[in-house]
């Protein structure tokens, strides 16, 4: 198998090379690794990214209220928007991980894909600052924000207006399973509306099984 060449990848992604490429390596790294991994680098890369992402947003879209930028804002900084890009950004080849980890699907895992990029944006803002941080997220985001013609409103509120608009009781959301590794958890969450029905997803986080449930009842409820 050919070693990826990722100093060759990093350069193309931040357009320059890394001058401590110690920090993206820890950026590439899975806890499974045994060495030190992306964990501090994400915390610091997803506040970043939500700062940038922010400041873009109310800049881009100057009449639009708090609301349908949150709704905006929280679409773009999802854990699964991120391991998207990460996935369109060529992240899982370059990835470290152990062997468990790897056989696990982690390579895959959208948790673990969101989570690396947060940490190259981490990485990249330590070495260089906000300015080279934002013209990576705008490249990287950029067909995103350009595409929304309207700020998407969230399934799990569209469900809670469907239910007071209909006379019923707020949905109930409940995790009835959750498996798989650490680093590859699934969970299965059912979301019901009394009298009206009920629905099951699953997906790498609660969050993001609650939403596909609740998508999933809206489009029985529609059909």
């Amino acid at each position: 198998m050919t070693k990826p060449d990722t100093a060759g990848w990093l350069a193309g992604l931040i357009g320059r090379a890394p001058k401590d490429p110690v920090a993206f390596t820890q950026a590439l790294t899975h806890g499974s690794a045994n060495a030190v991994n992306y964990e501090r680098l994400e915390f610091l890369g997803d506040r970043i990214l939500g700062l940038l992402i922010a400041e873009w947003l109310y800049d881009r879209f100057p009449t639009e209220p708090e609301g349908k930028l949150s709704r905006r804002f929280n679409a773009l900084v999802s854990g699964e928007t991120c391991a998207e890009v990460a996935r369109g950004a060529g992240v899982p080849t370059h990835l470290i991980l152990g062997k468990q980890a790897r056989d696990d699907g982690a390579t895959d895992s959208d948790n673990v894909l969101g989570d690396v990029m947060e940490a190259l944006i981490g990485a990249l803002y330590l070495e260089a600052g906000l300015d080279e941080a934002r013209a990576l997220v705008r490249r990287l985001w950029g067909s995103r924000v350009d595409t929304q013609e309207s700020a998407p409103k969230h399934p799990k509120s569209t469900l809670q207006e469907w239910a007071a608009a209909n006379r019923r009781k707020p949905p109930e959301y409940a995790l009835t399973d959750r498996s798989g590794p650490h680093h590859a958890l699934r969970f299965t969450v059912t979301v019901s509306i009394k009298g009206a029905g009920e629905a099951s997803a699953t997906g790498s986080s609660k969050q993001e099984a609650e939403t596909a449930a609740a998508q999933a009842l809206l489009d029985k409820l529609s059909t």
